[in-house]
């Protein structure tokens, strides 16, 4: 099929095209007359790739990469997580252990990524990991090898990623709305507001980050400093109430402090939400600047950060409200505003808005690119794999993930969103853990630049088995079967259009009409670093 750019493209097999599964994605070639002197054809204005070739360009340095770590992971979480968490350890002294440890296991995970995100530099995440560390070889591939990483791709993009948005939409709406009604005692603000917004703010970011890479980047520089403005206007707030002598909801310590270990696993689930964006720089290693240096400089400036943060969060609430007020209130910042900064009380709703705004900018900016990667392995469909012939951004994936997220803005049920989403996502955390043991005894002489004792991923492993199986033992829901099932009917799929390599009747006509529309175009093979 000749593209109306001057590109010749080939391999349009729909899903499991053969030459997908083995890693490398359809191909551009350049047309007679075109893309003369090194320029890619298609791409005005844009720098060369490698081989004429069309690939993401490395854009992101360290202090976007702190930038994107910290900027996803200071989202809703605490601002929505301090009630749930509380709720279910049964008392302050234990809900801030929960939080710290937390961010201590966050950043074990966090390290261990980071030489994950070293010795296998392509971007997806856990998914780039799974098809390095359950492969056979150099990249030999058993039938089953690729199985855990399609499972994760199906459940990640299906799943995780878009409910992950969702939430932090969500929550942003929610505090945009009230914003309009801050001082209104029992004036609740409507549901389908909340919901018009929240898929105004997805629609929004989709196309930044679809319109420039740049763009976006730059969004999550300016939405991060204003998040952590947001934090330090509650942490100094509180410290001057702690000041003033206010010590007597901390004061009741471990008092009522739960002891079954399933409230304890699902209060780690409430903390983990919160925390949850440590992994999002290892989506994007191929668009990392020295990725050897600053994927581990990155996490080792951001997760000790965003500790510090959420626990000064936590007790400048508890120095202004009680055990039972913070449990009581659906908006704790608000509340939280309401009684420290008095006529500036709109600041609040304000400055969570803007921090909800960048977790989720930096949420699509990371989810595009896993869908990406999994169309290029050929475990989603060809058209997915595809970016903007001129932005050179994977905008086809981006708005697959969009609307994905829209249709989970519907139900709006942000507490069992969270449940499920950590619930499913630690199973795959664990996996990633496996595959980095694995990748010890495979890849001995492949070159690590950065390594961390062998305990940290076991001791991540262990925790997250608990994680799991702890609810599922004390408090079995039909939720986590469901989850179940989802993982395992992945297979259905996998075998095939994956592994028999089956395509659907006119999936190459559709992704013709989709190219033309969408003015997007195949991707070589990984770029160097």
């Amino acid at each position: 099929m000749q593209y109306k750019n001057g590109f010749s493209v080939q391999g349009h097999e729909g899903v499991g095209s053969s030459e997908n599964v083995r890693g490398r994605g359809p191909r551009l070639q350049r047309s007679e007359g075109q893309a003369e002197g090194g320029k890619c054809a298609g791409v005005e204005g844009g720098r060369p790739a490698p081989n004429d070739a069309v690939n993401l360009e490395r854009r992101v340095g360290l202090l976007s990469g702190v930038a994107l770590i910290v900027g996803t992971m200071i989202g809703s979480g605490i601002f929505v997580s301090p009630k749930g968490l509380l709720e279910r350890t049964g008392s302050v002294g234990l809900s801030l252990v929960v939080w710290a440890a937390c961010g201590g296991l966050s950043l074990l995970g966090a390290l261990a990524y980071a030489e994950l995100g070293t010795l296998v530099e392509a971007s997806g995440g856990e998914y780039a990991y799974y098809m390095q560390g359950f492969a056979s070889g150099e990249r030999k591939r058993t039938w089953w090898g690729p199985i855990p990483a399609f499972l994760f791709g199906w459940v990640s993009i299906f799943l995780l990623k878009p409910s992950s948005l969702a939430i932090i939409c969500l929550t942003c709406s929610e505090y945009l709305v009230r914003i309009f009604s801050v001082g209104s005692v029992g004036c609740l603000p409507p549901s389908l507001a909340i919901k018009l917004v929240a898929a105004f703010v997805i629609i929004l970011i989709t196309f930044i980050n679809s319109y420039s890479v740049n763009l976006a980047t730059r969004v999550q520089n300016v939405f991060t400093a204003a998040k952590l403005v947001a934090i330090l206007i509650i942490v100094v707030g509180g410290m001057v109430k702690l000041g003033q002598g206010n010590t007597q909801y901390l004061a009741t310590g471990f008092h009522g402090s739960t002891k079954s270990f399933g409230d304890i696993a699902t209060a780690f689930y409430s903390g983990l939400w919160a925390y949850d964006g440590w992994n999002n720089l290892n989506y994007v290693t191929e668009e990392l600047k020295k990725p050897y240096t600053n994927l581990p400089r990155a996490i080792i400036i951001g997760l000790p950060l965003v500790t510090i943060c959420y626990l000064l969060v936590n007790i400048s609430y508890l120095a202004v409200m009680s055990q039972d007020e913070l449990l009581a209130s659906e908006t704790v910042a608000v509340t939280f505003g309401n009684r420290v900064l008095g006529w500036a009380a709109f600041l609040m709703p304000l400055a969570v808005t803007l921090s909800t705004f960048g977790a989720a900018n930096g949420t699509a900016f990371t989810s595009g690119r896993l869908c990406f990667v999994a169309a290029r392995e050929g475990h989603m469909v060809d058209v997915l794999s595809y970016v903007h012939a001129r932005k050179l951004t994977p905008s086809p994936a981006l708005l697959f993930n969009a609307s994905i997220a829209l249709i989970m803005v519907i139900p709006s049920d942000i507490g069992s969103l969270i449940d499920f989403f950590s619930f499913t996502a630690w199973i795959f955390y664990g996996g990633a853990m496996a595959a980095l043991i694995i990748m010890r005894y495979t890849m001995k002489d492949a070159p690590r630049p950065y390594k961390v004792p062998i305990v940290i991923p076991i001791l991540v492993l262990i925790i997250s088995v608990y994680l799991v199986v702890g609810p599922i033992i004390d408090s079995p829901q039909i939720e986590y079967l469901y989850a179940s099932l989802f993982i395992v009917a992945g297979l259905i799929f996998y075998f095939p259009f994956v592994y028999m390599k089956k395509s659907v009747p006119g999936m190459g006509h559709l992704t013709t009409i989709l190219q033309l529309i969408l003015q997007v175009v195949p991707t070589d093979v990984m770029p160097d670093a």
